[in-house]
C-alpha cells in the first residue's frame, strides 16, 4: 500500500480501509498465536499500513 494511493482517497474510504486493516491484523494475530501460519512478517506489514492510513487521516483532518 502506497501513501500516494492513500492520499487520493476520501476520509470515509480511509476510515473503511482502517477498519479492514484492523480486522486483518486481528485475524493474522490469531493465526500466528494458534500456529496456523508461519508468516509472522505479515503482522509488521499490516501494522505499518495502519500507521500510514492513520497519518494520512491526520493530515486530511488538519487541512480541513
Amino acid at each position: 500500500m502506497k501513501a500516494i494511493d492513500l492520499r487520493k482517497k476520501s476520509t470515509e474510504e480511509l476510515g473503511n480501509e482502517l477498519v479492514d486493516l484492523r480486522k486483518s491484523q486481528f485475524t493474522a494475530r490469531m493465526k500466528v498465536s494458534t500456529q496456523q501460519t508461519n508468516k509472522t512478517d505479515q503482522l509488521g506489514k499490516i501494522k505499518k499500513d495502519i500507521a500510514r492510513v492513520k497519518t494520512i487521516l491526520a493530515e486530511k483532518v488538519s487541512q480541513a
